[in-house]
């Protein structure tokens, strides 16, 4: 176990520093009084970040690229500034960084190197929309991306589908029309938000079932990042996982390889024992021989 006060002793500090979604009046006052502090900005896009600071009169940081095809080696140079002293801070292209964005393995190295790291709040999209979606906000499982395959797509929804907990995703715009018909058929046509452009000008709430927001995304074409909030399953649902659901899965991973390791997979997504799964698998297979 470790403990760390992030501001006591002479540890240096990587901060990790959450930038606009969309309006960039969301920076707050500690935002401007760190990145002035700050000798280098490592960000995900320094293009976009330079910009951003720019925009605010921020000069002066030099900037390191870290993004998910560079973070091994950027992360290795973040380490030694730090340990010579230098005062470094990372940032995402919006929102924070690690969600659904580059950067655990970063913060992971860092703290195995004995430094400290503290996050800097701010804008975030997920929150925003599951407050404006009206759906119950009580209990939620941000799931972030799901898989742009389609198979494993349906196999991730399946073992969301008996959580109560309201369910929050990230979607492309390329990706949103198929992700939504998807949500349709897995899980059923539970109330749903898709928010988009979230603190811009254009920024928009669509609330519906799924299956009247997958039959609007077949008309229309929608723009921008966007969050799709949809409701947990209802008591009655989440007490039980249909046999057929289990059998489908099954199915899928026998493709793969043998019924041992395949109950266990599909144990492990649904939440159940092994045993539970590789017996309706027996049963399955003596009910057709």
């Amino acid at each position: 176990m470790k403990r760390d006060k992030s501001f006591e002793g002479d540890s240096p500090i990587l901060y990790i520093i959450a930038t606009p979604i969309g309006n960039r009046e969301e920076v707050s006052l500690r935002f401007f009084s760190i990145v002035k502090e700050m000798d280098y900005i490592a960000a995900e896009d320094t293009r976009n970040t330079s910009t951003l600071l720019r925009s605010l009169d921020l000069t002066g940081p030099l900037f390191i690229s870290c993004h998910e095809h560079n973070e091994e080696e950027a992360t290795a140079k973040i380490i030694a500034l730090l340990k010579e002293g230098k005062k470094v801070a990372y940032m995402s292209d919006a929102g924070y960084p690690l969600v659904s964005d580059p950067g655990a393995r970063l913060v992971k190295r860092v703290l195995q190197e004995g430094i400290k790291v503290s996050v800097i709040n701010g804008p975030s999209a997920f929150l925003p929309a599951l407050l404006g979606s009206g759906l119950p906000t009580d209990h939620f499982y941000f799931y972030g991306f799901l898989s742009p395959k389609d198979r494993e797509r349906k196999r991730e929804l399946e073992a969301l589908k008996p959580l109560r907990s309201t369910l929050i995703f990230y979607e492309a715009p390329h990706r949103i029309e198929e992700m939504m018909e998807c949500c349709a058929q897995v899980l059923g046509d539970r109330e749903a938000c898709i928010a988009r452009e979230l603190s811009k000008l254009h920024e928009e709430y669509i609330r519906g079932s799924l299956v009247e927001l997958a039959s609007l995304l077949k008309e229309e074409k929608l723009k921008g990042e966007m969050v799709v909030v949809i409701e947990g399953a209802k008591e009655h649902e989440s007490l039980c996982i249909d046999e057929n659901q289990i059998l489908s899965l099954l199915e899928e991973e026998l493709k793969l390889g043998s019924p041992g390791p395949a109950a266990k997979k599909v144990a492990e997504e649904l939440g159940l024992k092994k045993s539970d799964v590789y017996d309706i698998y027996l049963k399955h297979k003596n009910e057709q021989a």
